[in-house]
């Protein structure tokens, strides 16, 4: 059969990858087109369109590339009908799939969601167009299928979360090598720096997790570097010789770490799962963050403590992030007893994401019901 696959961002290529791996072993004859990055070409995609052309952070700055976006829409409508797809898959991404899955519906083309817009956070009104364009919705976090089917009388498939897959499937690692490799100290316990995956986040972000690294001279800062950025993007916040950078190897980072400053995102899930004590960071443009502020609905925004219901780790949000609340933040969860309940705590968490699969599932529910 023929897929089409589109994911917009990092976490989207490593999912996506992932499924691709899965959708041919369920149909060794499958012939998938998708958007994406270097890994769901590297498991066998043909690549349309490289996620690094349309990360756009905020509302101002989607609002300033509306023709990019805008024209990029166009593209993808007519490269989907020259390819003729049996099923189209959206891996999250949800303002641009969302558009893209009402037309397609309209083209009477088979749509499957993989990893849910997050509507139960902001405008949950989009159930209307989930429920009128999207065929089968495939969840990964363990709330998500009561507030379809409880709540809106949708019916989706609870799957696992994927990054458990990635995770347990990644090499393992020699430390002392990975040390040497990347210039870092064979004997200082390490503090991870994880600032996002987008330009401009990392500019608001890496700035403030800096400020504090005088203030803990036992321990070693280590950026890690986004696939989607250049390391030439990463200079100037390298000004101080103590700072040491790795691209593109944050899982193999996080297995070494012994905490973590993370902006929120995936990341703070894959620190959590590597059993790594963290601060979650976010800062955002001053208008953005005061209409997400209006139209976002939860008491958390890390995945960790909405999934676990209650504040495991510690969010500093706009104006909290600063050095001193940073500071103190780090402090409590290097040693001591609130680190040891973070780490029990993220057994728990393990527990509630589903197990292993997510990828495999999927890949045979899609197949199944073309």
């Amino acid at each position: 059969m023929r897929y089409y696959i589109i994911a917009g961002e990092a976490s989207g290529d490593l999912h996506g990858s992932n499924l691709i791996k899965a959708l041919k072993v369920k149909d060794t004859a499958a012939d998938i087109r998708c958007w994406g990055g270097d890994l769901m070409q590297q498991a066998g995609g043909v690549l349309v369109k490289h996620y690094k052309e349309m990360a756009f952070m905020g509302f101002i700055e989607v609002v300033r590339n509306l023709p990019t976006v805008f024209k990029n829409i166009r593209f993808c409508k007519s490269d989907i009908q020259k390819f003729r797809p049996d099923v189209l898959i959206f891996i999250d991404f949800s303002g641009f799939n969302l558009r893209i899955a009402e037309w397609a519906k309209q083209q009477s083309i088979k749509t499957n969601y993989y990893i849910s817009p997050q509507i139960w956070a902001s405008r949950e009104g989009r159930i209307k167009k989930i429920k009128r364009d999207i065929d089968a919705m495939h969840v990964i976090l363990p709330f998500e299928k009561d507030f379809y089917e409880k709540k809106h009388n949708y019916p989706v498939h609870f799957v696992g979360h994927p990054l458990i897959d990635a995770i347990e499937n990644s090499p393992a690692l020699d430390e002392p090598s990975f040390r040497a490799a990347n210039g870092l100290h064979i004997d200082k316990p390490i503090i991870a720096l994880l600032p996002g995956s987008r330009r401009q986040e990392v500019q608001k972000m890496l700035s403030v997790m800096l400020s504090v690294t005088s203030d803990f001279p036992n321990y070693q800062f280590v950026i890690a570097g986004a696939p989607s950025l250049e390391n030439s993007f990463y200079t100037s916040f390298l000004e101080h010789s103590d700072i040491k950078f790795v691209s593109n190897q944050t899982y193999n980072l996080l297995k070494i770490s012994h905490a973590a400053l993370v902006t929120s995102g995936t990341a703070t899930l894959e620190t959590a799962l590597y059993k790594v004590p963290q601060v979650v960071c976010y800062r955002a443009n001053w208008l953005s963050y005061q209409i997400a502020k209006r139209i976002i609905t939860l008491d958390y925004i890390s995945l960790v403590n909405l999934i676990m219901e209650k504040e495991v780790v510690k969010e500093l949000i706009q104006d909290e992030l600063n050095t001193k609340n940073l500071k103190t933040a780090l402090s409590l969860i290097i040693d001591g007893a609130q680190r040891e309940q973070l780490l029990n705590d993220y057994d728990l968490l393990l527990k509630k994401l589903g197990g292993k699969g997510a990828s495999e599932k999927t890949a045979a529910l899609i197949v199944e019901n073309v």
